[in-house]
């Protein structure tokens, strides 16, 4: 089955495809990473406890909403989905959010984030190939998102 197709057959795939964001052509996993800003604006406000909770929520709900997604698509990982980008984006703005002052903060975080996701560094290349299914396409860009988070405070306290 096409994404496309699946994006409004049940709710699950909806969130698996970041409500739309991973049926894009071109860049689903940029798109997929700006996702996170509407969540990160509801949350951010929240105590850090409630915080944690719902991402660690998010990852959960992500592993099962990849799982069954990449299932009904035929496809190990496919690019489409885009909930762990989505919860990896998200997991390093919970991370800064005290560090983020400006614009070009943020577009750091955004660019670091990517970077890792898209180049896989060890051990994150590690994750991706030894964990299948949900967990597998989810773990890698909470590893991204740690790496990102590393460079994102290095650079900050440099400057």
């Amino acid at each position: 089955m096409k994404p496309n197709k699946l994006l409004f057959k049940n709710f699950s795939a909806f969130l698996a495809l970041g409500f739309g964001a991973g049926i894009s052509k071109k860049a689903p996993g940029s798109l997929g990473t700006l996702m996170a800003i509407p969540f990160f604006l509801l949350i951010q406000f929240l105590p850090e406890f409630l915080i944690i909770l719902f991402i660690v929520t998010m990852f959960f709900i992500g592993i099962y909403v990849s799982d069954k997604t990449s299932q009904a698509l035929g496809i190990q990982d496919p690019s489409c989905i885009v909930i762990d980008e989505i919860v990896g984006f998200l997991l390093l703005l919970a991370l800064i959010q005290n560090q983020i002052k400006t614009l070009p903060y943020f577009i750091l975080a955004f660019i670091l984030f990517r970077i890792f996701d898209i180049w896989k560094p060890y051990p994150i290349d590690i994750l991706e190939k030894k964990f299948k299914g949900g967990f597998g396409i989810m773990i890698d860009d909470i590893g991204a998102a740690i790496y990102a988070y590393i460079i994102f405070l290095f650079i900050y306290y440099a400057i």
